[in-house]
């Protein structure tokens, strides 16, 4: 009887040792399709699926912008998505835009890498700035556009220089790198002077947040601004150029599409097309 017993625990030890080597396994590619893990392509994945899913945003004019009227995204970086899906799916940027092979996803500078990492997104394009300590957890493409941080206020707020936000409170987006820009160029430029922050979870609640008075100022990145810049606002020393933003396109870290991401954004930039379209969107 004892020795059943020990019979039994030795297989069932077996037994529990086999099914976590299964589910390992699985990890590595048997289990779902969108599993993402490092030994998956992702390229694969996505050709089986047939459609780039891109994070972007929906509210940056000119770069990812949703039309509430026509439910489409436009801009710059809805057409870099396209340009990435034909490459991946092996067909044209024409035939890309036109069988709709990108699924977009709204993202918020607290969601955009967590949604890479859980495999719900290929792509991330939608004012990605980036750093050594994001390069860290995700890859980037080649920059395709590079942007400064502005500082908005309204025209009425009695502010005319940078040292004006002394004991100010600034607005700033959740997850964005904007605050440690503002307190670097106020350190670089020798100002004296020494605001709030206070964070929010999308750029609209920092407008409206600026327009009830609730803050006295709004820093992004500058390409943000001008789609909340109304007749009444306008940017602070905007002569101080500063926080330079260097936008690129992030995969997952170590996956094979990286390699295509690249390539696709060095070529577009190399034939002229990233030109063309900083032109067409009004970038400039």
């Amino acid at each position: 009887m004892d020795m059943s017993r020990r019979q039994f625990l030795k297989v069932a030890g077996l037994g529990v040792l086999s099914v976590a080597s299964m589910g390992a396994l699985a990890g590595c590619g048997s289990g779902s399709k969108d599993s993402g893990s490092s030994s998956d392509s992702k390229i694969a994945t996505i050709k089986e699926r047939g459609k780039l899913k891109c994070g972007v945003k929906k509210d940056v004019l000119g770069y990812g912008y949703l039309d509430t009227k026509t439910k489409k995204y436009e801009g710059l970086e809805i057409d870099l998505c396209y340009q990435i899906a034909a490459a991946v799916l092996g067909v044209s940027y024409e035939e890309a835009v036109e069988k709709e092979l990108c699924e977009f996803t709204d993202v918020t500078p607290k969601t955009r890498g967590p949604l890479i990492d859980n495999d719900q997104l290929d792509i991330i394009a939608a004012t990605y700035t980036i750093t050594k300590e994001r390069k860290k957890s995700w890859d980037f493409s080649t920059p395709y556009r590079t942007d400064h941080v502005g500082i908005l206020i309204k025209k009425n707020s009695g502010m005319s220089k940078m040292a004006d936000l002394d004991g100010k409170i600034i607005g700033v987006s959740q997850g964005s790198t904007t605050k440690d820009l503002v307190l670097q160029m106020l350190e670089d430029e020798k100002i004296d002077a020494t605001p709030e922050f206070k964070e929010f979870p999308d750029y609209p609640s920092i407008k409206s947040a600026l327009d009830a008075g609730n803050v006295d100022a709004f820093a992004m990145d500058r390409s943000t601004l001008k789609t909340y810049t109304t007749d009444d606002c306008q940017l602070l020393q905007p002569e101080i150029e500063f926080g330079a933003q260097e936008y690129g396109v992030a995969t997952k870290k170590g996956c094979d599409l990286s390699k295509t991401v690249d390539d696709t954004v060095k070529k577009l930039q190399k034939d002229g097309w990233i030109d063309e379209e900083i032109s067409k969107w009004g970038l400039l």
